[in-house]
């Protein structure tokens, strides 16, 4: 049936070419309708209970996506004259920021102080050229006591200052905005270099951090792809010992991602950070399909073979197991639809359809190509005696091998307890990135990066006024500027209580709250009649003045740090503020914190049902349940081993890890499947005994399984040198799993099957002992 279907293609070979080539062409168009996604609301779905808090609070105040660029004089004063009239051209440039809707600065603050019987409302620093030394010291002892000012716009030692652009993006083409947005300001600040050169200008903020996702997709696909192109044609080259060979499989891929990339635009799949990786694992992938089928052709040819019946007999001998590899390796990749985060769905199912698409290539163009190229390969690495003496070495010391490898997972398996999952969205990008340097001395010189909003009102709809009710939100302030892991609370207390000090004379003795509800309603709107546009409270109160915001920035600390921070803040509400209607915390950094572990809690899911599916999968090849259930064995101690030699080394996960092994396991099981069915074909075919069915195996396909092995950790690690962390930390262990795989499929899997033949074996003998005394 192969053979004949073999024939029919060879002699077809130039329609299938011409056919493939077109309908490639064709899916291919649908490269044009491609989208990339770049903002940071992509690794979170739609019913993310996270993300709807965040979309609620935003709702109810504003959506506050940001640019905040912070200068740094050389002479380590920001209250010098010369600074602050930097500060305020560049208050006034930074208003003219696409979309921006707010620019908050040391220089617009505004400062409210008594004047005579009145309460005057004006920006901090006003003509700079009319201001006196004292002005200046005055200024700058004013500006370093204001809570909403310390920590948040100038840091404690007045070396730093910052300014924050609340952008609203139209969404009309986010993308787009987000690089006009970007653009502006960077220009901005390259002027500001130019013109200033003792001036340090740094930018950070949510709209550079959409900007450093959608730059590191670029950047990845600029290199890496090219560099996995490189780097399996020269692999292709020193094993094959083929030039045509290599062609075979570069077009063989080059098709195939076209393809598959074409096939994405048209389904309408929008790229990301995460999924940018899936036509880069895909060209691995192709190479496993290929190399096995252009070695069997390889080996027939120079034993003799007519070309076009050795291509019939390299089908013949690979299809079944080919099925079924493709086959795991799909469910493994579709498994990734057990994810809460979408762009490793997107992954999963890009990679997923690229590998049927890769399957259809192998076994009717692939044949096709066999048949116009030269059959000039000369495979290397592995003779048939070579294979035959490691298949010896197993074999007399199987013992060893399943009692060392025992012993190795057991104590690497303790590793994995000393892991911690760690998903700080900042480090997602290495010091490489201008944003996380930027950032980084953000964090380090004047603010923080992290931040947890809360909305908070009574369960009874009083407005805020309510002296109970802002004593409560005060103390809940209070509490959380006591905690170690806080740099800054902004809350609305701060302006009540400076306004009540302002009424009476900017006496210290009256800073704190008003004592009624009446005296607070009306200081608040003597005071936001006197802010200018822009710099209102909309930011802090909600419409009907029912509820308010209260923002806490965080230094730089790990998820579950976060996650005990606000576990922490929940009890004490629960028990300080039990009438507060809403009070659960949201933010970015909370959306960040939370989806690793609900990430991992979904995939372990996912991750059991391709387990079953796999095995009964082996089953099906195998035709024993016992064999291919314990098959799968070697399969999953690579996870086992390489997690916890991690913990031991690095000791943090984040939310790569937890789709990586249900990713890796349909993979893994190709080489077992490829191993198993030319064992059981040396049993079944050709009676063998099973040590002759195992030296058969390796001399087989030994030599194919190290080739591609050795590819697919090539084309894995290339993503360590991603300057995205997700893409690196996935790239790192799967690399290092697929090697464990590779020595596990080489020195535990013989071994253990031997042991159950031998244990079918003990167990027959026993059997016909019992009938022989009965």
């Amino acid at each position: 049936m192969i053979h004949r279907y073999t024939g029919w293609v060879v002699n077809a070979r130039w329609y299938i070419l011409i056919l493939i080539a077109g309908l490639v062409v064709m899916a291919g168009y649908g490269i044009k309708d491609l989208q990339f996604k770049s903002d940071y609301r992509m690794f979170f779905s739609d019913d993310n209970p996270q993300l709807t808090a965040l979309e609620n609070l935003q709702k109810t105040y504003t959506r506050d996506d940001n640019v905040l660029l912070v200068l740094t004089p050389a002479k380590g004063d920001v209250f010098s004259p010369e600074i602050l009239t930097i500060a305020q051209q560049l208050t006034k440039d930074l208003w003219q920021t696409p979309y921006s809707t707010r620019v908050d600065s040391l220089v617009n603050f505004q400062y409210s102080h008594a004047n005579g019987d009145e309460v005057t409302v004006e920006d901090l620093v006003g003509d700079i050229t009319q201001l006196t030394p004292e002005d200046l010291t005055r200024i700058k002892l004013y500006a370093l006591q204001e809570p909403l000012l310390v920590n948040r716009l100038v840091s404690p030692n007045a070396k730093v200052m910052g300014f924050n652009v609340v952008i609203l993006r139209p969404g009309i083409n986010q993308d787009s905005e987000t690089v006009e947005v970007t653009r502006y300001v960077r220009k901005l600040a390259d002027t500001l270099r130019a013109e200033y050169p003792d001036l340090d200008v740094r930018i950070t903020g949510s709209i550079l951090m959409d900007t450093a996702f959608a730059e590191s997709s670029e950047l990845d696909m600029r290199t890496l792809t090219p560099a996995m192109l490189t780097i399996i044609a020269v692999a292709l080259w020193f094993f094959l010992r083929s030039f045509w060979g290599m062609v075979t499989v570069l077009l063989m891929m080059t098709l195939a991602v076209i393809a598959t990339v074409g096939m994405t635009g048209w389904l309408g799949i929008a790229f990301s950070p995460s999924s940018i990786p899936a036509p880069t694992i895909l060209l691995t992938l192709v190479v496993a399909n290929s190399v096995h089928l252009l070695t069997s052709f390889y080996k027939s040819v120079n034993d003799g073979v007519n070309p076009h019946e050795a291509i019939g007999n390299s089908i013949a001998k690979n299809f079944k197991a080919i099925v079924f590899c493709n086959f795991t390796t799909v469910i493994g990749f579709l498994t990734m639809n057990s994810s809460e985060s979408p762009p490793f769905r997107d992954l999963g199912n890009i990679t997923a359809m690229g590998v049927v698409i890769t399957f259809f290539l192998s076994i009717v163009l692939q044949p096709a190509l066999m048949a116009i190229f030269p059959a000039d390969g000369r495979p290397r690495w592995g003779s048939n005696e070579g294979w035959k003496k490691f298949a010896h070495f197993v074999i007399n010391y199987r013992h060893y091998c399943l009692i060392g490898m025992t012993i190795a997972v057991i104590a690497l398996a303790t590793g994995i307890r000393l892991n911690t999952l760690d998903d700080e969205y900042v480090k997602y990008f290495d010091p490489s990135v201008e944003f996380r340097r930027d950032t980084d001395y953000t964090s380090d010189h004047l603010t923080g990066i992290y931040r947890i909003d809360y909305s908070l009102e009574k369960n009874n709809g009083d407005r805020i006024s309510d002296p109970d009710f802002l004593q409560r939100v005060d103390a809940f302030v209070q509490w959380y500027r006591q905690q170690p892991e806080v740099t800054h609370v902004f809350a609305v207390t701060d302006i009540f209580k400076r306004l009540n000090q302002n009424m009476h004379s900017d006496d210290s003795a009256w800073y704190r709250l008003p004592e009624t509800a009446e005296m607070s309603a009306q200081f608040l709107l003597l005071y936001e009649m006197s802010l200018p546009y822009g710099l209102d409270l909309n930011d802090r109160i909600n419409v009907n003045k029912s509820a308010t915001r209260v923002s806490v920035t965080l230094h730089s600390i790990s998820s579950q740090q976060v996650l005990d921070l606000e576990a922490r803040a929940q009890a004490w509400l629960k028990v300080n503020a039990p009438n507060f209607a809403r009070h659960e915390g949201t933010g970015i950094t909370l959306l960040f914190a939370h989806i690793g572990q609900r990430n991992i809690a979904s995939m372990i899911n996912g991750l059991l049902l391709a387990a079953v599916i796999i095995a009964l999968t082996l089953i099906a090849v195998l035709r024993s349940a016992t064999l291919g259930l314990l098959s799968l064995v070697p399969n999953v101690i690579p996870s086992i081993m390489v997690f916890g030699v991690w913990g031991m080394l690095v000791g943090q996960i984040g939310m790569a890890s937890s789709v990586v092994v249900a990713m890796t396991l349909g993979i893994l099981v190709d080489d077992t499947v490829h191993f198993l069915t030319q064992y059981q074909y040396a049993r079944n075919q050709k009676g063998l005994l099973p040590e002759a069915a195992v030296e058969y195996a390796f001399s087989q396909i030994g030599n194919a399984l190290w080739v591609t092995s050795f590819i697919l950790i090539l084309g894995f690690a290339i993503f360590a040198i991603s300057s995205f962390k997700i893409n690196q930390e996935m790239g790192m262990l799967t690399t290092l799993i697929f090697a464990v795989g590779l020595l596990a499929d080489f020195v535990l899997l013989p071994p253990i099957l031997l042991f159950i033949e031998g244990f079918k074996k003990s167990a027959k003998a026993s059997s016909l002992v019992e009938k022989k005394a009965v």
